[in-house]
């Protein structure tokens, strides 16, 4: 809905009736608006700037003579006594360490993005490796996400989980670039991590509630897909002759311009299923697709697969099909964190 349209319903019927009146209560208002965005972006730069700055300060004071050895520990403890006795609330041991930390990650003022917030920056100093970090950074700035939505994909190890699909090349991509969608297999994740579902992962659910769970949790679910996916439908109906048989969950994704049909099992993939999505993408290119559309993309969701079995079930398949796998708990970060560390020494030993 536009601006006017809004200012339109909250006017009175005569003001509402007159245009040039709409128009002047939409100037201003857009006026106003665009001023207090750019008070929020000018004071969060000068904050931005303000904790590099004193992260500064506390190392340059720390390297200096024998700072180190006279205060010790206690150095951000007394500051921020001191910082709060003089300014008030904001000078926690905490906020210090992670000021300090701001600091040492971005030593150079010029490389940090006054297009994220200091909320952004804590969120991204927990990350322990510096490749993460700078991927991390490239995505929310890329996607925009919120604080929110950046600790979710932390949390669930999206950076792990798209490295291990890749070699040390593509790590050190995906660390300067974010994640690049050029082609199907890089919308790919494996596994998916549902758990913003709320299903219980030793709960005996039926495929239908996962879709519900998914179709009411759409927000979340788009956030794990990844770029340029819109909702379509859910149980798209798709008539061959007598038979109608129904897609779980349809999406466009706006950047490969083609369909991507999801279909969801409670148990592990089975042969006759990747079948199946064969079928519904031979459909979908005959009866749906339109002239510049690319061909779709299908994804058979499980919570299990035999990568043999796969590997025998997708061959010759012409296709964009893929099966991958879900889970509905967060990734062990750690173990995730020692398979990517093992690729990158391996690929060091080879060369």
């Amino acid at each position: 809905m536009k601006n006017s349209d809004i200012i339109k319903q909250n006017l009175g019927q005569l003001q509402a009736n007159d245009p040039e009146y709409v128009r002047l209560v939409t100037q201003i208002s857009g006026l106003w608006e665009d001023a207090k965005n750019k008070a929020i972006l000018a004071v969060n730069t000068e904050l931005l700037d303000a904790n590099w700055l004193t992260g500064q300060y506390i190392v340059e004071f720390e390297q200096g003579g024998n700072a180190k050895a006279k205060y010790g520990d206690r150095l951000l403890v007394n500051l921020s006594k001191d910082l709060t006795r003089l300014n008030g609330r904001g000078f926690s041991r905490s906020v210090l360490t992670y000021m300090r930390k701001f600091y040492l990650a971005f030593p150079k003022c010029a490389t940090v993005s006054h297009k994220l917030s200091w909320s952004h920056y804590i969120e991204l100093l927990k990350c322990e490796d510096s490749l993460e970090m700078q991927f991390y950074m490239k995505e929310s700035i890329k996607e925009g996400w919120k604080v929110r939505e950046l600790k979710r994909q932390i949390n669930s190890s999206l950076f792990q989980r798209l490295a291990l699909s890749t070699d040390k090349e593509g790590v050190l991509a995906l660390a300067n670039k974010g994640h690049q969608v050029m082609s199907p297999a890089d919308i790919i994740r494996d596994p998916y991590v549902l758990e913003f579902t709320g299903l219980p992962q030793r709960k005996q659910y039926k495929e239908s509630e996962l879709e519900k769970a998914l179709k009411s949790n759409m927000e979340q679910f788009l956030l794990e897909l990844g770029r340029g996916f819109a909702f379509m439908g859910r149980q798209y109906v798709i008539p061959i002759g007598s038979r109608r048989f129904k897609v779980d969950l349809v999406f466009y994704n706006a950047i490969l311009k083609c369909y991507v049909l999801i279909d969801l099992k409670r148990a592990e993939i089975k042969h006759g299923d990747i079948g199946q999505m064969n079928l519904y993408l031979n459909y979908f290119k005959n009866e749906i697709c339109q002239p510049d559309d690319n061909p779709p993309i299908g994804i058979v969701l499980g919570a299990k697969k035999d990568e043999l079995l796969m590997e025998y079930a997708l061959q010759d398949i012409d296709n964009q099909l893929f099966a991958a796998r879900y889970q509905l708990y967060l990734p062990n970060r750690e173990e995730l964190q020692a398979q990517l560390d093992l690729l990158l020494d391996n690929t060091k030993e080879k060369k």
